[in-house]
């Protein structure tokens, strides 16, 4: 009975495999992104200490990295948290 449970399973199983390895790599593509916009704003300030790049040219240089670093941050929130089941 149960190699008869484990056949009539296992495309479940593997859907479920190939579910959590686009997971896994959406993720890591999240992760990556955000330490791209670090390094950019860590670029930035150089700009700006430097003087190659205006107060004006930073801020909203700065305003755009920091939005999206929220919005990732508040994705992978939303992500992590599970309805509560009563």
């Amino acid at each position: 009975m149960i190699l008869v449970d484990n056949i009539l399973l296992s495309p479940f199983k593997g859907l479920a495999w190939i579910c959590r390895e686009i997971q896994k790599a959406a993720d890591q593509e999240c992760v990556n992104e955000r330490d791209q916009l670090s390094d950019q704003l860590s670029k930035a300030y150089v700009l700006l200490e430097t003087g190659q790049l205006t107060e004006a040219e930073f801020a909203k240089l700065e305003c755009q990295i920091l939005d999206r670093l929220d919005a990732l941050k508040d994705m992978g929130q939303d992500e992590a948290s599970e309805p509560e089941v009563r």
